[in-house]
């Protein structure tokens, strides 16, 4: 699969998932519900300097301002496969009714794989370790179920690729991207 038809497919799911959205009138989370979201963006200070990233979350509402949930950042693309995966509290401010404010944090664990160059100069390490995300999501509401996002990530980690390669403990994430709200 070319990096075309990937990039195109997921504009097409993200085009579909948004239009949905749209045609559902839900008022604001109510404790019990389920939202979820997605993103794509960069990541920079990985062992493979910046690279590609994409997020998916889903956002158990504990109460109408709180929610819990899964987290997973991927890597897909380049010489680093890079999978995380944490489990996520996150605050909902609601500055007014279109601007949305969200810190959060997690824990979980990270694998990073790392394979590039060929013949004796050829890299290929990996590493699993903790994984601490830190972050503040900002969310522009298009309508009660749909937002678009802005989100800025500290990623705590320890991702050791020795012998030849510096250890890797943070990176950090820019990313955009929609919520689904419930």
């Amino acid at each position: 699969m070319t990096r075309w038809n990937i990039q195109t497919g997921l504009c097409a799911i993200m085009l579909a998932l948004t239009l949905a959205a749209g045609l559902c009138d839900i008022a604001r989370a109510e404790k019990g519900d389920w939202g979820f979201g997605t993103d794509v963006g960069f990541i920079s200070g990985t062992t493979n300097d910046t690279v590609f990233a994409l997020n998916f979350q889903a956002d158990y509402y504990v109460a109408k301002e709180f929610s819990i949930g899964p987290m997973f950042q991927w890597v897909p693309a380049g010489d680093l496969k890079q999978y995380a995966f944490a489990g996520a509290a996150r605050y909902h401010y609601q500055v007014n009714d279109k601007f949305n404010i969200v810190p959060f944090a997690g824990i979980g664990f990270i694998h990073a794989d790392l394979d590039k160059g060929v013949g004796a100069a050829r890299i290929d390490r990996n590493d699993t370790s903790h994984y601490i995300p830190l972050g503040v999501t900002f969310e522009y509401q298009v309508n009660p179920k749909l937002a678009f996002s802005n989100t800025v990530m500290l990623n705590l980690h320890d991702i050791n690729m020795s012998p030849s390669l510096q250890r890797d403990t943070t990176s950090v994430a820019v990313l955009f991207g929609m919520r689904f709200n419930p």
